[in-house]
This record gives C-alpha cells, structure tokens and sequence, in this order.
C-alpha cells in the first residue's frame, strides 16, 4: 500500500512538473521572445546566445544544464536529482514543441500587458514546479553548489547572477525593453510566491490573557471558527498560563481583535501570516449542526 502510494505521488509530482515546464515554455517563446524581453538566470543566456549565435533555445537549455547537473551531483539528493534531471529535459521538449506550434499572441505591440503575461506564465509555471519538487536546473543549481561551499545564501546568489545575465542582455536590448524585463520579473517572483504559499491564506492569532477561557467561548460562537489551547510559561515570571492559538481568513482578523479587546483590554494580541490553511472552514466547508 506505502509502495503504491510513492508512485501515486511520484506519478502526480512528474505530471505537474510537466505541465509548469509547459507553461513556462509557453511564455518564454509567444511571449518574452516575441516582445523582446530578456530572462534571467540560465535561460536568460540562452536568449543571449539565441540572438548572436542563432541557436535553439530547447537545445542550449539541455546543453548548458549537463555540466551544471554533473558538478550538483554531490549536492543533491538522489530524488532531487531525478527531479533535475526529468525538469530540465522536459522544459527543452516544450522550448523545441512551442518554437513548432504556429501559436501568436496578438498584443497590438503593448510591451507593458506583453511583460505582464510574461511574469504570470513564467511564474506560474515555475510555481508549479517548485510546487511538486522539481527544478529546470540551471542557477538554482549554481546557487546550491556555492551555498554548501561558500556559505552564501541562495537567493543572495540567485540575485546576484540575474543582474549578471540582466545586464549582458543589454547587448541585445535597449533600456526600455530591459525596464520591461525588470517589471516582468517583479510580477514573476509574487506569482511564484502566490504558488508556492496556495490560494488558501490566513493569518494566525496567538492571544495571552488571564481571560482566555472567555474569550475562546466568544470566538467560538461568534465566528464559528476552533481555537486551541497552548501551555505557555512566562520567560520572566516563570508563571504557566493558557495562549490561544486561532487561525481564521484576514478578512476576519480586525472582528476578532474586536472580540478579545471587549473581553480583555491588555490582552496581548501577535498576529502571524499563515501561508497555507488546509482543513475545516479553509478547503471545506464547516458542518452545520442540526
């Protein structure tokens, strides 16, 4: 049964891995390249050297990506590595099919909506795959490597290599399409970040007050939503007390704050984002009581 459910998983995790390399791809051919907007990291050199030296980029993609997997070899971790390997190959199958298929998309020459769906597509895609475990390789790879090495952070090292590719599409670009670029990439890192979080954010109250049981009582029937109780133990006083743990949607957090401030004026009141909320009154609905 644990068997048949891995390759469940595995099979679900390669076929959404398939499909953000597809609309990544997509977006790079009718879109960014199309519109002359650059990319960064690896495939941002591959646009390069499709420029001046005229070749595909489905093929530079897997070419330049070897080498890369070869030296991440001792990095990565056997099932990251498989993950690398099948991402990389399958983001140059949907370069090589897209650059085939007689798809436009007609824009009326707007390179302001044309950066736009640039972002979207690449960072849905990418969010995608980032999602179910994969990458395309390339800088991230990079980055891994000089992380375990040097002890830079990856996105330390990921920005610094997208300026480094950003600029030298300057040899191909002007700065207005390089402004374009630079807007394209802004909305591509908050679509990953929407991706990766899930639709389905919420924000976590963590309440301390002498009035707890009152004030759980009061979420509970006003809103509806559960509260859980956590022993906590004051760090100056060495008192032991109950803390309210109450995960609701934002739209609900300024009538709880309501609810606890008339149970409890000092009450002490953290808010924290919760990225993702899956159960009960988040993914499904709550059950009535008859």
């Amino acid at each position: 049964m644990t068997q048949k459910t891995n390759l469940t998983t595995t099979l679900r995790d390669l076929i959404a891995i398939a499909i953000g390399c597809a609309i990544y791809a997509f977006g790079l051919i009718t879109i960014n390249i199309q519109n002359y907007l650059a990319e960064g990291g690896l495939t941002g050199i591959t646009l390069i050297v499709r420029y001046w030296l005229h070749i595909d980029p489905a093929y530079t993609t897997l070419i330049l990506n070897i080498p890369l997997v070869i030296l991440g070899y001792k990095f990565l971790g056997k099932r990251a590595l498989a993950y690398t390997i099948y991402g990389t190959v399958m983001m140059s199958v949907f370069l090589w099919i897209w650059q085939r298929v007689p798809v436009t998309i007609n824009l009326n020459h707007d390179i302001f909506i044309a950066a736009l769906l640039a972002g979207l597509c690449g960072g849905f895609g990418s969010g995608i795959i980032y999602r179910y475990g994969g990458t395309t390789g390339g800088s991230d790879v990079i980055a891994r490597i000089i992380e375990k090495r040097r002890g830079i952070q990856m996105g330390r090292s990921l920005l610094i290599f997208d300026i480094f590719v950003l600029t030298a599409s300057l040899s191909y670009l002007d700065i207005e399409h390089m402004m374009y670029t630079l807007i394209a990439s802004y909305v591509f890192s908050r679509v990953v970040n929407f991706t990766l979080e899930g639709t389905y954010a919420a924000k976590g109250l963590l309440v301390v007050s002498d009035h707890y049981q009152k004030i759980a009582d009061q979420i509970m029937t006003q809103t509806g939503r559960g509260v859980t109780f956590l022993h906590a133990e004051g760090g100056y006083s060495h008192q032991s007390r109950q803390m309210i743990y109450c995960v609701v949607s934002a739209s609900e957090v300024a009538h709880l704050k309501r609810i606890i401030e008339h149970q409890d004026p000092k009450a002490f009141i953290s808010i924290i984002d919760v990225h993702e909320a899956l159960g009960e009154g988040f993914t499904y609905e709550t059950p009535t009581k008859d």
